[in-house]
């Protein structure tokens, strides 16, 4: 397990608070997906241009290296029905345990006890309840026919859009990046969605190395920031993995690292010694980055516009300053920027 805590920091979470229209929370992506704005935030001067996304070849040089989370988001969110009572249960699957047994989010928590069986889609997927673990969640082993439970998810899941996300995705290839890989996310690493296959053909033809990554990204990443001070709060396991083919890419860098997302970011300063060195892992992480943090390899960030008091704020806000990024943030506020999963982008170099 890849932890980090800092212990220098003096920050509350109510110092990374910032006032949002809603009318500026983007509700669909926009099209075609390098199409959205670009902020460009020099942390050493703190000067920032407004740009396209598609712009982004501009800032990389040959020899630099792009680092992208490959992870795919599966239809994690079912609705079903209690085979006792046939009450309405929610159920987000959060994380894979193997053997089909899987942690999730169940909601009305309280009438799913042990034992509680649960049937969707009309019986193509079923499950018990085994156990209540950390923070509420329960412990779900799933049977179906066939030998492939995302094959079944696909015909009876949703995309597991965030709350604040009203509208209905037409195409739920667009929560998804044009990358996507490895199945396991709870959520779309967002950063990533603007890229388009044309776009990345640019940068790898400008000599551009692009490494993949792997971070499942479960909901413990947006889960608010509860404590009043920041260094308290504990953040989720999250499955990550590098293979030895990535960590030589990046080890063998003539350029600069660019993260392609937070998650990108979290996973090579989970497997980067302080000489900057990154190792092939697989394991779990629950790094948290906050102002005070030395970063060990991460030279420039792509990132989205973030919540107010969210952890992915505070993380953006540790590669500048706090001050700095509010006062960005709020730049964006006035130049009408859309913000947070369909939103505009911000690079940060």
């Amino acid at each position: 397990m890849i932890t980090n805590k800092l212990t220098d920091t003096a920050l509350t979470t109510k110092d990374f608070f910032y006032d949002l229209p809603k009318e500026l929370i983007a509700q669909t992506p926009a099209e075609p997906r390098d199409s959205s704005r670009l902020l460009v935030l020099h942390k050493d001067t703190g000067e920032t241009e407004h740009r396209i996304f598609r712009d982004i070849i501009d800032y990389l040089h040959e020899g630099d290296v792009l680092v992208i989370n490959d992870s795919k988001v599966i239809p994690a969110r079912l609705y079903g029905v209690k085979e006792d009572s046939g009450i309405t249960v929610e159920v987000v699957l959060l994380r894979s345990r193997g053997l089909d047994v899987w942690e999730t989010l169940v909601r009305p928590g309280r009438r799913c006890r042990p034992g509680t069986k649960i049937i969707f889609g009309d019986g193509l997927l079923r499950a018990e309840v085994l156990e209540t673990v950390e923070g509420g969640n329960r412990l779900l082993k799933f049977a179906y026919e066939g030998d492939n439970i995302f094959h079944v998810l696909d015909k009876v899941g949703q995309m597991p859009l965030p709350p604040y996300i009203t509208e209905k995705l037409k195409d739920k290839n667009r929560y998804q990046t044009v990358y996507a890989k490895e199945e396991g996310s709870a959520a779309a690493p967002t950063a990533g969605l603007h890229f388009t296959p044309e776009l990345l053909e640019r940068i790898k033809a400008k000599g551009v190395v692009i490494a993949p990554v792997m971070l499942h990204v479960g909901l413990g990443t947006f889960r608010p920031v509860k404590e009043d001070r920041i260094e308290e709060h504990e953040m989720h396991s999250e499955f990550i993995s590098v293979s030895k083919e990535t960590a030589d890419l990046i080890n063998n860098r003539k350029g600069r690292v660019f993260a392609v997302g937070t998650t990108s970011c979290r996973t090579l300063e989970s497997v980067s010694d302080e000489n900057g060195t990154v190792h092939p892992v697989t394991d779990d992480t629950k790094i948290f980055i906050y102002p005070g943090y030395r970063f060990k390899i991460t030279d420039a960030l792509i990132t989205n516009f973030h919540l107010p008091e969210s952890t992915l704020l505070m993380l953006v806000s540790a590669l500048t300053s706090r001050e700095m990024m509010l006062k960005t943030y709020n730049e964006a506020i006035d130049m009408k920027y859309r913000f947070f999963s369909f939103g505009d982008a911000m690079l940060i170099l």
